[in-house]
């Protein structure tokens, strides 16, 4: 399939919000817990457009120009010694168009990108231990799991502080 890797821009926060939907219902959430579309638009925007921006995406676009896929990642700090590393956050290709490429396409630009940035010394990303379709995909482009990891999450509104 004839796809174009680029930057988002803010011309896609309508077609990312949707995507951002798309990539919910693939996690298994619900109408009654998919956020509005106003607020999907908002959150994109701040988050890749904000002052500072909180994200950066990549996304895939078909010959149509409609964005079949995204990856979404951030630069964090430190990672080995006072280096940094590319954590990508989310890596997603619409449901049709799974298997033709697109996936490979959207990391080995993120190498690219890790690569050329000064003081970038590593890509990271993590997947759930019971997908195994993403575990074989990356495992397919020649990447080895790392063990040692244990992830821990606390959602905002249950933080006491």
């Amino acid at each position: 399939m004839n796809v174009t890797i680029r930057p988002a821009e803010k011309r896609d926060i309508l077609a990312l919000a949707k995507l951002i939907e798309d990539i919910e219902r693939f996690y298994a959430a619900t109408d009654t817990n998919i956020q509005g579309l106003e607020v999907r638009l908002t959150q994109v925007e701040e988050a890749l457009f904000g002052s500072p921006p909180l994200a950066c995406a990549l996304l895939a676009e078909d010959a149509t120009g409609a964005v079949v896929g995204l990856a979404a990642y951030s630069f964090l700090w430190p990672a080995a010694g006072a280096t940094h590393s590319l954590f990508l956050k989310e890596l997603y290709v619409q449901g049709s168009l799974r298997q033709l490429g697109i996936g490979a396409r959207l990391i080995a630009e993120l190498l690219d990108i890790a690569a050329a940035r000064a003081g970038c010394s590593r890509v990271e990303w993590m997947t759930d231990s019971d997908n195994s379709r993403a575990r074989a995909f990356y495992k397919s482009l020649g990447f080895a799991e790392f063990d040692g990891r244990i992830v821990y999450r606390v959602d905002s509104g249950t933080v006491e502080g």
